[in-house]
């Protein structure tokens, strides 16, 4: 392989792992039912200014090649008719149309005719063979994308209560902590009942939450796919995970017991009476507010996957769960949304309303920083982050026995 085709093949590979990456980020915020985040914006226009620096170079070097093999299958046909010209017999090329004439020929020779000497030469002569084991030195190595890696960067529970942006400065949220009041009235031009609303403020503590990694230069500059960006991504799929752990771990501690699906074998009846019981405590705490939703753990998607099939009879408890392609909305159950997140641990089912718990954020996104002294790029990846539980009993858990 030419060094051109060699550059051709990387440039190749580049533009499909951008491509790659830019559609994730898109199918990421899509799956969760949201714009591209600052970050996530960011990521994709850097992703798309170096596509098009890579097309702007492929073009005049694919130019290059064409004429390069356009000029090699000329002067090959030329080869050949010169070849012609010199041998119109074709004495360079021996065929034999049978064996007897082989067997003739060898007779032949071995009784000193000339011509059939030089036709069992020309026939016998043993080639060489050349395989790639013998100039391993010539062949680049490339590497087959995608390159493969295991994150899931949505983050459902988090994506259902907000996220509110932080902004900047001291951040409070408020709470209603006595609402007005209204009653019967007693008999015509008696008072009515009266009582002011109270709203009190209650900061937020929001951590931090972030990651960094010192790149050589010889690193960002030899490899392909392009290492900084992948690095970049991948601290941002790091910070969705924590932070998603963060929001499921406060929601637990939070939430209040609820109904307890029996020990033994999970039936339909029982875990729907279940679900249907926590969200009788969530609709009571809430007044109604917000999107009741049911969260479970992966695990627990065997537990109620099965139950719920996607066959849809007319007596179902819902109209069915197919078999999940990653995090997010898995289905529904008598209306109640059902999402997966790994945030959740071993066992764990939530029931709980939208408007019982928020999550605030902002995110820095990326900053780099170039170190001369050790020849490298030092890139972070960070974000304040909070999870707020307003009312404990609009959330509520769902136990399974073993």
């Amino acid at each position: 392989m030419s060094a051109t085709d060699a550059m051709l093949s990387r440039f190749q590979s580049e533009l499909e792992e951008r491509q790659t990456f830019a559609n994730g980020l898109v199918e990421a915020a899509e799956s969760a039912g949201r714009d591209l985040t600052s970050a996530e914006m960011d990521l994709f226009k850097r992703a798309r200014d170096r596509m098009q620096e890579i097309a702007s170079q492929m073009e005049p070097l694919r130019d290059g090649a064409r004429i390069s093999i356009e000029s090699r299958q000329r002067t090959q046909e030329l080869m050949g008719m010169y070849a012609t010209a010199r041998d119109p017999q074709g004495s360079s090329n021996v065929e034999y149309r049978s064996a007897g004439a082989y067997v003739a020929d060898l007779y032949l020779s071995h009784m000193g005719d000339v011509d059939a000497v030089r036709r069992q030469e020309l026939f016998n002569r043993a080639a060489a063979h050349q395989t790639t084991a013998d100039n391993p030195g010539l062949i680049p190595v490339s590497v087959v994308q995608p390159i493969v890696n295991f994150i899931q960067v949505s983050r459902p529970l988090t994506n259902t209560l907000g996220p509110t942006d932080l902004g900047s400065g001291a951040w409070e949220y408020a709470t209603v902590t006595q609402h007005t009041s209204v009653a019967k009235q007693a008999g015509e031009k008696t008072e009515l009942a009266s009582r002011k609303m109270t709203v009190t403020k209650t900061p937020l503590g929001a951590d931090t939450f972030g990651g960094y990694v010192n790149v050589s230069k010889q690193n960002i500059n030899r490899s392909s796919p392009a290492i900084l960006d992948m690095i970049i991504a991948d601290l941002a799929s790091q910070y969705a995970i924590e932070t998603e752990e963060e929001t499921a771990d406060v929601l637990w501690a939070a939430a209040t017991a609820g109904p307890i699906i029996p020990t033994g074998p999970a039936t339909g009846a029982a875990v729907a009476s279940a679900i249907w019981g926590a969200a009788g405590q969530v609709f009571a705490a809430t007044k109604g507010q917000g999107q009741t939703v049911v969260a479970v753990s992966p695990d627990m998607l065997g537990l109620i996957g099965p139950i719920f099939p996607p066959i849809n009879p007319t007596n179902a408890y819902s109209s069915g769960f197919s078999l999940p392609m990653g995090q997010n909305e898995q289905g529904n159950i008598a209306g109640l949304t059902v999402i997966m997140s790994a945030g959740l641990d071993t066992g764990q089912i939530l029931v709980y309303s939208t408007a019982a718990a928020k999550t605030f954020e902002y995110v820095y996104g990326n900053m780099q920083v170039v170190e001369p002294s050790v020849w490298g790029v030092q890139v972070g990846y960070a974000g304040d982050f909070d999870a707020v539980v307003l009312e404990p009993a609009g959330i509520v858990k769902v136990t399974k026995t073993p």
